[in-house]
């Protein structure tokens, strides 16, 4: 159990040093140049602003304090929630509530607040809302009165009192209205005759045609809702679509002569028909789009023309500014969550029931301007809204304490700003050293990178006018080179605690062996004879030497020179001492037979016929083995499993004739003779040439012994002759 514990955190530990150095490179390859632009890049970037601060001022924090950042120097500003305006939802079961005017009824809360946003930091509030008892409801009833619909009037006409005295068990203050539509007055819609427009339906009796009427403004008489009802007509039309969207687009835009209040709005839409799509009214010559604006004059619609409504589908929230991200998590009744786009949504929500969103919003970037943003959110059907006010976190708290032409930008140059310099215009560099006469490009520092996301100089010098300059060491030895610095001779792999193993020169971060070594740092010999053995053959002629150590080709054998089979028959040879001391008391090992032969089990028999075979018996192994008098005797060995050798030994041996004695030393003596006679020649044959050389070398020096004549380096004459320079004018 301990064991998988630490498995784990090991393995979250790894992903969380993987996941740190995915962010560090992150923030270094953005190559943001202030701390704005830093901090927009993700929230796990912060700035350094340490005023002598070398590397890469935009990293990770956790990178920026290993690189010796102070505290109080990184620059992380992050975002928040401040809420502004938090009244409670209204309870109308508490005293005094029950009398609250529409405007004063609370469901959702909080009201107004306030996000700071840094890009790529979510924030996130919860907003709670609440079906509030008893609230007003005003309820518009919207039909067509084509001829098809007469049997469905007399219905509505019957509603009136039905619908008012159900929808008092919701709410005590109900307001009810009533409208009609039929169609545009324009062929091919109406027949423009003056015959059918005072009746359509002959021969049978109907109202003229009309395209939308405001029969009964929103009241709280149901009586007189039935009533007016009771007095509406059918009329006729000559196409089977209806002017629908016409009437719903009036009954919602004339808040003032419907009589709209700011409560809950319910329109019913009753028509057997279809409706006209955009463009249809061209075939009337209607042309213009409908402008959106109420245009009724005694109840009745006045205009055909409108303008195309918006393309764009209004949701719970107003239009997002650029950049920014809006979801929604709700918590249901009975515990039911949702998320994505069904997270804005909660489903069959009783009067009273309480029901709470989630509400998380991102920005990605700054927007141009960096001004703040006001954004609303409503539950769709109700007037109630929260506002919400975004401010975007675009500049650091260091951006301002900026000292502008301060001396550490080269003389004035620039406003040292978070730790940098800003150049005034016409200067560059990182310290405003740098004229933009003298440069060919605006960013210097990308002069000294390899690529991008690369450190400056490769964090092993300084960018001067976009050029390297390499750091120096304390060690004169060693050096950065290179166009980036992102050479040294120091940083190459070691061996044995030496630079490249002792064995080759580190250039660049890279070994160059000396010869006979190779290896990333020259610890690998090429030199085959350290795995010569004495018959000269590498590792035997069975496996290769690498790096001076055989790698045995012939799984049969092993040892360090691949000299060990312990399945052939060299066995023979190591165990026939143990088996000459054993069973005949000779051989190298007779004085030590006992301690290193004791696992060796002798069994003796008279001829080497009468010697196990290895079909008797299995693993078995034939041998024949010459001793220290040069006789051949025979054995058998076998090995069992409690490591014991088991030998059968021939007692006779078989032992070659004796050698001529005369022959070998008269050889022996006519040897030595001859040897020492070419000695003594080889001897005075030296001498002689030893002597004439000498000789030589005594005339040479005699000849050259003979004195030149010469004047005395420093003698100096006493005579001095003085020319007058006036004798020859006179």
């Amino acid at each position: 159990m301990d064991m998988r514990v630490l498995l784990i955190s090991a393995l979250l530990g790894f992903v969380s040093h993987v996941r740190a150095k995915t962010d560090s490179n992150v923030c270094i390859s953005a190559n943001a140049k202030t701390c704005g632009e830093c901090i927009q890049i993700g929230p796990q970037c912060v700035w350094c602003k340490d005023p002598d601060f070398k590397l890469s001022r935009c990293d990770d924090k956790e990178s920026l304090e290993k690189a010796g950042c102070t505290l109080l120097g990184v620059e992380n500003p992050r975002g928040n929630v401040t809420i502004d305006k938090n009244k409670p939802v209204t309870n109308r079961k508490i005293e005094g509530a029950a009398n609250l005017r529409p405007e004063e009824i609370i469901q959702i809360q909080p009201q107004k607040l306030t996000l700071n946003l840094r890009s790529g930091e979510s924030q996130k509030f919860t907003l709670m809302f609440k079906r509030a008892e008893d609230y007003p409801i005003d309820l518009y009833f919207l039909m067509d009165l084509s001829d098809s619909m007469r049997s469905n009037l007399e219905n509505v006409k019957n509603l009136g009192a039905d619908l008012a005295r159900e929808m008092r068990h919701i709410t005590k203050d109900l307001r009810i209205g009533f409208g009609s539509f039929l169609e545009k007055l324009a062929m091919p819609f109406i027949l423009m005759t003056p015959k059918y427009l005072q009746n359509p339906c002959f021969p049978n009796d109907c109202t003229a045609p009309f395209s939308y009427k405001n029969v009964l403004s929103l009241t709280n008489d149901s009586t007189l809702f039935t009533q007016e009802v009771s007095k509406q007509k059918t009329s006729g039309n000559l196409d089977s679509p209806e002017a629908g969207f016409d009437a719903i687009m009036q009954a919602a835009v004339c808040t003032k002569e419907i009589g709209w209040r700011n409560v809950t709005r319910l329109l019913v839409f009753s028509t057997d028909a279809g409706f006209h799509f955009a463009g249809d009214g061209k075939l009337g010559g209607i042309v213009r789009p409908n402008d959106g604006k109420c245009h009724l004059a005694n109840n009745m619609y006045t205009m055909s023309n409108y303008f195309s409504l918006s393309a764009e589908v209004i949701l719970e929230n107003t239009r997002l500014p650029a950049g920014v991200s809006i979801s929604y998590v709700s918590h249901c009744k009975n515990g039911v969550s949702r998320k994505g786009e069904s997270g804005r949504t909660c489903s069959n929500i009783s009067i009273g029931d309480e029901v709470k969103f989630d509400i998380e919003i991102t920005a990605k970037g700054c927007p141009s301007n960096g001004n703040s943003e006001t954004i609303k959110i409503k539950p769709l059907g109700f007037n109630e809204e929260v506002e919400i006010v975004l401010n975007f976190i675009c500049e650091c708290e260091c951006h301002k304490d900026g000292i502008p032409n301060s001396p550490a930008c080269h003389f004035g140059n620039g406003k040292l700003e978070c730790g940098i310099c800003r150049c005034n215009e016409g200067r560059l560099g990182r310290l405003c050293e740098c004229s933009q006469n003298e440069v060919k490009t605006d960013d210097l520092d990308a002069n000294c990178r390899i690529g991008n996301g690369t450190e400056v100089c490769s964090n092993n010098g300084e960018c001067l006018c976009g050029t390297c300059e390499c750091k120096k060491r304390d060690n004169p030895e060693e050096r950065y080179s290179g166009k980036f610095c992102e050479c040294d001779n120091f940083s190459c792999d070691r061996s044995n605690n030496k630079l490249c193993g002792g064995h080759g020169r580190c250039e660049c971060k890279k070994c160059i062996c000396d010869v006979n070594y190779t290896g990333s740092a020259c610890d690998c010999s090429l030199d085959t004879s350290i795995c010569q053995t004495s018959n000269k053959l590498i590792c035997n002629g069975r496996g290769n030497c690498e790096c001076g150590v055989c790698k045995c080709t012939d799984p049969k054998f092993e040892g360090p020179k691949c000299e060990i089979c312990p399945t052939c028959s060299r066995i023979c040879t190591e165990h026939k001492d143990c088996v000459d001391c054993r069973q005949f008391g000779m051989g190298n090992k007779r004085d030590t037979c006992d301690k290193e032969c004791r696992n060796f089990s002798v069994t003796a028999v008279k001829t080497k016929d009468d010697l196990p075979k290895p079909n008797d018996q299995p693993h078995i192994n034939e041998c024949k083995e010459r001793d220290t008098n040069d006789c051949w005797f025979f054995f058998t060995y076998a090995t069992k499993n409690d490591d014991k050798i088991e030998v059968h030994v021939a007692e006779d041996k078989d032992c070659p004739a004796g050698p001529d004695i005369i022959p070998i030393v008269a050889g022996v003596v006519a040897g030595i003779v001859l040897i020492g006679l070419a000695l003594l020649l080889i001897w005075k044959l030296i001498m002689i040439i030893h002597d004439r050389r000498e000789f030589a070398k005594f005339e040479k020096e005699k000849m050259n012994a003979r004195w030149d004549t010469g004047e005395n380096p420093i003698y100096k004459s006493a005579v001095t002759t003085v020319v007058n320079p006036q004798y020859e004018k006179h």
